[in-house]
């Protein structure tokens, strides 16, 4: 296992497509949830510990070797909100078009033929981390923090926040972002001998709103 392709996988500069969304920091910062590092904080530790929390769970089960459909079926009982399970699919076939570039492997070649619209993009993270030689806890921590550093990066852009400050709020948010990704690879193993409804399930009924909101504007920075 090479320690250094987390790093590649993790990195933003992947070609995953994550750049053009803000996971819901745009439809935030309009209804001004989020006006200040502070407030992005908040923000990011909601999502962190609800959205970011499944979706490291999926992605770790992923990377275990958990049946993707199953998996897909499970992402999809977790996302009430049409729109964000669009954007998740989205996101997985762009994600599915960078890993199978980057780590070639006949599992992302099965999962690819399985849903070639695109499977909901933590699973595909999970079978690319384990098609990289990557581990449960690893796909988690590329999850968890996607989940954060999206909604940072995006507020950057939308309110003209201080770099600096946005990467302070994930450096402050890390240690719980450490308990997200253990909690998650755990619950992981577990669904290995109790099947996905052992995965966590939290909600964030604002999100799934504000995304079907955020899906009807004329006019948006960002897709999602």
């Amino acid at each position: 296992m090479s320690q250094a392709a987390l790093l590649v996988l993790a990195d933003g500069r992947f070609p995953a497509g994550g750049h053009a969304h803000s996971g819901g920091a745009e439809a935030a910062v309009k209804a001004g949830r989020i006006t200040d590092a502070a407030r992005l904080e908040e923000f990011c530790r909601g999502r962190l510990h609800t959205a970011g929390l499944v979706s490291a769970a999926l992605a770790a089960a992923a990377a275990l070797g958990l049946d993707p459909a199953e998996l897909d079926e499970a992402a999809d009982a977790r996302t009430p909100s049409p729109a964000l399970r669009n954007v998740a699919r989205r996101l997985g076939r762009q994600m599915m078009r960078a890993a199978r570039a980057t780590w070639p492997h006949p599992e992302l070649d099965a999962v690819a033929r399985l849903f070639p619209k695109g499977a909901h993009q933590p699973v595909v993270l999970g079978v690319a981390a384990r098609a990289a030689g990557l581990g449960p806890v690893d796909a988690a921590y590329c999850a968890a923090y996607e989940s954060v550093s999206g909604a940072a990066s995006a507020t950057v852009r939308l309110l003209s926040l201080d770099p600096f400050d946005a990467t302070g709020v994930l450096a402050r948010l890390a240690p719980e972002l450490d308990r997200v990704a253990h909690a998650a690879a755990d619950a992981a193993r577990v669904a290995v001998d109790e099947g996905v409804d052992a995965l966590p399930a939290g909600s964030a009924p604002l999100l799934e709103i504000s995304a079907e909101a955020h899906a009807a504007w004329a006019v948006r920075l960002f897709a999602s």
